[in-house]
């Protein structure tokens, strides 16, 4: 039998190897002030280095579904890593095959779909930008302000926030529409001045014909913003009149995350051209995935265009378990009943704390937003900083998100129970209490 790899657990020569040998990129994307070294996860829990136990509000962003250690994708990735670890597209598997299978299955039934399978969502942004552009022989293309697309240089170049955009000229052809946030929003909660403002943006800032526009129906990183009744229809039916693809980024919003449908944008009564998915689908395993109408796709079919790990057979059968244990463990319908018992219970808090200026969500994707105060709805980062610290001592990892880093996002494992929304609000109360000494 082999030896086991070494590793050296202590905390501090841990933050010494990263410090000396990350990159200065990575280095800098960290939440806290001082450093937390996790050393193994279950369910929707997570342990320290010291054997602290914490509630994973965050699903290590976004990306743990089913759970940490899940069983039935440890099993499935353990039986497929000890057969074949990795097999090019280049040659036939079932694994993956069976996978696209199963994932097509999964949206709408009125179109045929085609899946080429890649490492990350930004990878798979970058790809349903190029194929949008491919298939209509045009560049424009609109995004949403304060959306997350990605950090890569094509996905860098539809996210709407400052932070995530690099001092280099972006990708060209690119024009933002005010988001819809009915709570801070430049229209306020008015809906239709959000719908007209994409005909105004394609009238003013594009040569009128366009590649596509590319939504997020729940904005993830933006701070929960989901998609108003209405708009997601709208602004696509107007891209379509102007030559362009409706693309629909569900990374963070798939899976069953809102507990509606597996994937939101079902809510919106709309079927998109390309659905881009990633995070969730693999349980922390590397696994993006496109979607697209095969009638689209085929405009790609005389250029190679390939992902050397896409499809690996180890990060497939980890998707595969994915989509298992959501329908053997009801896991949507957990996200529903468990979202909704501590929605309400952050209703309760927004009472009791003039901070919070607004509670939002659905499901497992909800958020607090802080602000200086009421009236004005100043952000206020600074206080989310110190909660969000706070709760780090009540056994709670949130997240900052936002443009002004002032929302709390929590985003946990799908299979968060009812008995740890209790805990989860008693910490938070220490926490925005803790603002007062």
């Amino acid at each position: 039998m082999a030896k086991s790899l070494h590793l050296d657990w202590d905390h501090d020569h841990i933050a010494a190897r990263r410090q000396q040998y990350y990159a200065d990129t990575q280095k800098a994307f960290v939440p806290f002030a001082e450093p937390l070294v996790f050393k193994r996860g279950a369910g929707q829990y997570l342990w320290d280095d010291k054997g602290k136990r914490y509630i994973d509000l965050l699903a290590m962003n976004v990306c743990v579904s089913a759970g940490h250690a899940h069983a039935a994708v440890v099993q499935a990735v353990h039986e497929q890593a000890t057969q074949l670890q990795h097999c090019t597209t280049m040659f036939y598997h079932p694994m993956a095959a069976q996978y696209a299978e199963e994932l097509a299955a999964t949206l709408p039934a009125e179109e045929d779909w085609t899946l080429h399978f890649c490492n990350s969502g930004t990878e798979a942004i970058d790809l349903a930008l190029l194929i949008a552009r491919s298939y209509t022989g045009n560049t424009d293309m609109l995004a949403l302000q304060t959306a997350y697309h990605g950090a890569t240089f094509g996905a860098m170049s539809v996210t709407g926030i400052a932070n995530f955009r690099h001092p280099v000229v972006q990708l060209p052809g690119v024009s933002f529409v005010p988001a819809p946030n009915t709570y801070r929003g430049q229209f306020g909660d008015d809906v239709q001045a959000y719908i007209d403002a994409v005909q105004s943006t394609i009238n003013l800032t594009t040569c009128g014909q366009l590649a596509g526009m590319i939504i997020e129906p729940v904005q993830g990183y933006g701070g929960i913003i989901e998609m108003p009744e209405g708009y997601m229809q709208a602004a696509f039916d107007m891209v379509r009149a102007h030559g362009g693809l409706a693309i629909v980024d569900e990374v963070q919003s798939g899976c069953g995350r809102t507990g509606e449908s597996l994937w939101s944008f079902s809510q919106h009564n709309v079927i998109p051209d390309i659905v881009v998915m990633a995070k969730g689908i693999g349980n922390g395993f590397p696994l993006g995935a496109v979607a697209v109408k095969k009638s689209v796709a085929e405009v790609m079919a005389n250029k190679l265009l390939f992902h050397t790990y896409g499809a690996n057979p180890v990060s497939c059968a980890a998707g595969r378990a994915v989509l298992r244990a959501m329908q053997e463990e009801q896991l949507m319908d957990n996200a529903k009943q468990v979202g909704a018992a501590l929605l309400s219970e952050l209703h309760k808090l927004q009472e009791r704390h003039e901070i919070i200026g607004n509670v939002r969500g659905k499901g497992l994707m909800l958020a607090i937003e802080l602000v200086q105060d009421r009236t004005s709805k100043q952000p206020h980062p600074e206080a989310t900083a110190k909660v969000l610290e706070a709760a780090r001592e009540q056994g709670l990892i949130l997240s900052k998100a936002g443009p002004d880093r002032s929302i709390l996002r929590f985003v946990p494992p799908l299979c968060l129970a009812l008995e740890n929304v209790s805990e989860i609000v008693h910490g938070l109360e220490t926490a925005f209490e803790s603002l007062q000494n």
